[in-house]
């Protein structure tokens, strides 16, 4: 096997083990994860999870290129609860939003929509009724 080869083998397999097994500190029991479209190369992440009580909101494009802006718009319902422009960072050429929302009454769905010059992403995800006590 060539030097070349070898080395094209070690990046797809840790490739391929980053798309299948992903970052374990992602998700705990109960949140939800959905991976979204986007309209070019890029990829969006929408997580959900209860914390004391309120929605945690989650959310990740990832570009592999750093300092590209993006306007991050997230709504709840189809009312928006945030907007901002963030800019993808080393070392993964991504960025990150989060967002803690008051639950709302039933099931809470909740969409981000991230848009560059040329792209845009979108995800949506539903959370179900939380339980109060």
């Amino acid at each position: 096997m060539t030097r070349t080869t070898m080395a094209l083998t070690v990046v797809l397999a840790a490739t391929f083990a980053l798309l299948v097994f992903g970052s374990p500190a992602l998700a705990r029991e109960g949140d939800v994860l959905v991976r979204g479209a986007c309209s070019a190369r890029s990829a969006v992440k929408l997580k959900l999870s209860e914390e004391s009580g309120r929605i945690g909101i989650d959310a990740e494009v990832d570009q592999n290129r750093n300092g590209v802006p993006w306007t991050v718009t997230l709504t709840r319902a189809g009312t928006r609860v945030a907007r901002a422009v963030r800019v993808t960072r080393p070392p993964s050429g991504s960025l990150e939003f989060r967002k803690l929302v008051a639950n709302g009454v039933g099931p809470d769905v909740v969409r981000v929509v991230a848009i560059r010059r040329g792209e845009r992403c979108t995800a949506r995800a539903t959370l179900g009724c939380l339980t109060r006590w």
